[in-house]
Parts: structure tokens; sequence; C-alpha cells
């Protein structure tokens, strides 16, 4: 069984679809290589998100402490960006389109989130950017330099571990919407630090998935649309790494 980035954007259902329909093109014609994915697009394209989600966090942090009440856009650019998270995971040739309205809407989350999480915990925002920058760029140079290498027994380990993850946190979610249930990773107890870290590593090992997929991508020349696709991807793995660093570094303030 082949196992692949959990992440939705760059599974390998898509991925493979749109190799299917690269390949009934050329069985046509010629492909101008100007219309092929490339490392260097999908990296534009990763920073022209990020531009994009760190402007509209930025807007919607201003008008937090401004006196804005910033639940509503934080609520709002949620629903707004996994809708269209879905609808990209289904129809990947949006991308273009979709991708920079996801980064925007996200922001709007981002920002409003990062307002709340700085009131109560002053200096917060900038640790968990740090953090995850950080994060960032450590995953980068162990997958560049092949000191990790993502294997099909890496891929399967950091999927089941990310499959047992979600199903926790929506069983979580659906017990306490209910009844009194009190999540074991809410709180600032040590198993709640110990839950937070290791889906902070689940998180980060995401990753390396991410990077092999889109490595993979160019190598197979996909349609130009997949580096969207394979940039708003990986913009989804940081924005849950940035938000798991918040969820932790409140509890370490919260201790104190």
């Amino acid at each position: 069984m082949s196992f692949n980035s959990q992440n939705p954007f760059l599974n390998n259902k898509s991925f493979s679809s749109a190799v299917s329909r690269k390949d009934e093109v050329h069985n046509a014609t010629l492909i101008d290589h100007n219309q092929e994915m490339t490392l260097a697009g999908t990296i534009n394209k990763s920073i022209i998100l990020f531009l994009l989600l760190t402007a509209s966090a930025l807007v919607i942090w201003w008008m937090a402490f401004n006196g804005m009440n910033p639940i509503v856009p934080a609520i709002g650019g949620a629903v707004v960006g996994l809708v269209l998270v879905l609808i990209s995971a289904f129809k990947p040739q949006y991308s273009p389109y979709l991708a920079p309205g996801y980064a925007l809407f996200e922001g709007l989350f981002i920002g409003g989130i990062s307002a709340i999480f700085e009131t109560m915990y002053p200096g917060i925002v900038i640790q968990a950017v740090g953090a995850t920058f950080v994060t960032f760029m450590v995953c980068l140079g162990l997958y560049k330099y092949k000191i990790v290498k993502v294997t099909e027994q890496f891929k399967s380990v950091v999927v089941a571990a990310t499959l047992a993850i979600a199903t926790y946190y929506l069983i979580s979610w659906l017990f306490s919407m209910f009844t009194s249930f009190v999540p074991v990773h809410h709180g600032n107890s040590m198993m709640s630090i110990g839950i937070s870290v290791f889906v902070i590593v689940i998180a980060a090992l995401n990753l390396f998935l991410d990077f092999d997929r889109i490595e993979k991508g160019t190598e197979q020349k996909m349609p130009k649309y997949m580096e969207w696709y394979g940039a708003m991807g990986l913009m989804i793995t940081l924005v849950w790494l940035y938000i798991e660093f918040l969820r932790l570094l409140s509890k370490l303030n919260s201790k104190n």
C-alpha cells in the first residue's frame, strides 16, 4: 500500500489525476515547458500565499487591538477557508484562483486567533512565529541534504499518526459539545503539554511528506496550476504547525 501526504492538497489521487491529464495532452500535441510545474514556481507561489496570509492577518490584528472583536472574522475566515480547501481538493485546476482566496481568508483566522492569544499571553505570537519558522527551516534542511529520507515506512507512520490525531480531535470535540467531558489535551497538565509536543512533532513530519510530494510533482512535470496546489498544501501544514505552537506556548505560559 502506498502512503502519501495526509495533507488533502498533496495526496496521491490529486497528483496522479494531474499526471493523467498531462499524459493525455502529450499524446495529442507538444506541451510548452513553461506550462509545467517547477520547483522555483512552487516556491514563488508559496511566498505569494504567505504574503497574502500575513497581510490579511495584520489587518485583523490591527483592528482587534483597536477595539474590534476578532472572534467573528476568525470564525468566518476559518469556515470560508475550509470551503476553499474542499473545493480545491476535488478541483485542483482551480487552485490559481482558490489558493490566493484561501490565504486571505485563512489570514483572517490566523490574525483573529493570534490577537486573542496575544491579549492573554503578551509576546506569545512572536514566539510561535519564530518556532514555526525555525521548524520549517530545520525540516527543509534535513530534507534537502537527505538527512531524513521519505521512505514508504516513514510515510506510513506519519500518515497513521496524523489520522490518529485527527480522529482524537474530532471525538473530543463531539464529546465536549454534547457532554461535560473535558478533553485531556485541554489545560496545562504534563499530559496535555506532552500531547501538544507530540502533535507538533507529527505536524513537522508532515512537512517532509509535503516537500517530497512537491518534488515528485516537479519531476513528473505536472501542469502549471499544480504549483498553486502544492503551495496551498504546504501553507495548510504551516498554519497547523503555527496553531499547535500557540497552544503549547499558552499551556507553558499559564503555568507561570
